[in-house]
């Protein structure tokens, strides 16, 4: 995927990106102080904010291939499973059972499975985020402080299913965090923002 000359301005925070090249088949960190535009340049590529100006060529990726996690993910007023498996149904994709199950048993979240979501701790949800933009093996997936609320035995998880994901699918990962000490012993590529621009 290739960012060139995107703009957008929203208050005080101004983002420019003037290219940027996010390789495929990757896992890039994207790292930066607060207002700086992390979240804006994912929503844009996700498809969620319109730019002032500028392109964003995805090189044959379709928007259905991508994905993206939120610090406070949007849950569906219906159990743990049927959260999970939604973009499997919106996609007419075939509902693995078994694969699944085994998801979420790795993230703890199988005993849960008919638990309403609304009711699951802020850690439970980021699990729950985390494996619904799995499940259907997107091409790429974006990571917006997602691991913020996770003990460090999820988190060691969760970096394990990246890596993972990342060399059965050929899916590329761009993760925004705060925590960088902790997440760039998986990150191939580091971005860094301030004040709306790639600086390194």
């Amino acid at each position: 995927m290739r960012i060139t000359e995107l703009r957008k301005k929203i208050g005080s925070m101004d983002l420019y990106i003037r290219d940027l090249v996010i390789e495929k088949g990757r896992i890039h960190g994207l790292t930066g102080p607060n207002g700086c535009g992390k979240t804006t340049l994912l929503k844009i590529i996700m498809g969620i904010t319109e730019p002032d100006s500028g392109t964003i060529d995805l090189e044959g990726l379709r928007p259905t291939d991508i994905t993206m996690t939120s610090q406070r993910p949007y849950l569906m007023h219906a159990s743990v499973y049927d959260n999970i498996v939604y973009p499997l149904k919106l996609r007419g994709a075939r509902i693995n059972r078994e694969e699944i199950e085994e998801l979420m048993e790795r993230a703890g979240l199988l005993p849960l499975k008919q638990q309403y979501a609304g009711s699951l701790s802020s850690g439970e949800r980021q699990k729950l985020s985390f494996l619904r933009a799995v499940v259907f093996h997107p091409s790429m997936v974006l990571i917006d402080e997602t691991f913020s609320n996770l003990d460090p035995e999820s988190e060691a998880l969760f970096k394990e299913i990246i890596i993972d994901r990342r060399k059965t699918d050929r899916s590329t990962w761009l993760i925004v965090s705060h925590q960088w000490d902790r997440m760039n012993s998986i990150f191939e590529e580091t971005h860094f923002m301030e004040k709306g621009r790639i600086v390194k």
